[in-house]
């Protein structure tokens, strides 16, 4: 779905976005927005910040609340707090405009095959902590555990303490990239290449938004973590436990 006031632009994305094989639902205002992803259906958001009555911050915070279907921001004002906050609400992904068209269509389709990735793995059963697979994408483990934390690769979910944990997409993927090699340190850059993938090409910060993020939901204490850690100077690390 394209939500966006402009409505020259949505009309464009529309026909752009249905040649390259999506069919597409619009919406011209938050309220519109919200009412039609309450109806179902819609697999990924095309969202503009700048919308009359309920913007796009409030829409994604309305949506996370309930749902990780993917969100990509559009946002004209070009600032990078901007960009983090609605990182920070839930969004997948963002975009400035003007912005190619043909770029938009390539971040839709690495957003999607993200979340089908997570999604589309046979179940097997592992031994508690076992790592099996090189590809973090192929995601040959199915369920990693550690104490209290459970990470079930196939249903794509986490559990701490038996309590199921909301994540989005990416944010599940940044967990199990880190879990699957406790101790290992990576850095913003590898991080990037190997949850956001090759194609990514914005704000090396957003590392440190969706670190924060995942701490906030996995981490009783998030000012002192217990899972996600960070090594100043270096990157961040799944800690080991013997």
């Amino acid at each position: 779905m394209v939500v966006d006031d402009e409505r020259l632009l949505v009309k464009g994305l529309q026909r752009s976005l249905n040649d390259a094989g999506f069919e597409v639902q619009t919406a011209y205002d938050g309220t519109e927005a919200l009412a039609r992803l309450e109806e179902g259906g819609v697999n990924l958001v095309v969202l503009d910040l700048m919308l009359p009555g309920v913007d796009g911050f409030e829409v994604c915070r309305r949506v996370r609340r309930t749902s990780s279907v993917p969100i990509i921001m559009l946002t004209a004002r070009g600032d990078d707090v901007d960009k983090i906050v609605g990182l920070e609400l839930g969004a997948d992904d963002y975009l400035a405009k003007p912005f190619n068209t043909r770029e938009l269509i390539a971040r839709i389709r690495a957003v999607l095959r993200r979340a089908e990735s997570t999604a589309a793995v046979p179940v097997t059963t592992t031994k508690t902590g076992e790592t099996i697979g090189t590809d973090a994408v192929q995601k040959q483990v199915q369920v990693i555990r550690y104490d209290n934390l459970e990470i079930d690769v196939p249903r794509q979910q986490v559990r701490l303490e038996g309590r199921e944990i909301e994540l989005t997409a990416r944010e599940f993927d940044l967990l199990y990239t880190l879990a699957r090699h406790p101790g290992r340190i990576f850095t913003r850059e590898i991080l990037l290449e190997q949850v956001w993938g090759t194609g990514y090409f914005g704000e090396p910060r957003v590392v440190d938004v969706y670190i924060r993020r995942l701490r906030q939901k996995i981490e009783l204490e998030p000012a002192s973590p217990r899972w996600v850690m960070t090594r100043w100077g270096a990157g961040y690390y799944f800690r080991e436990f013997d």
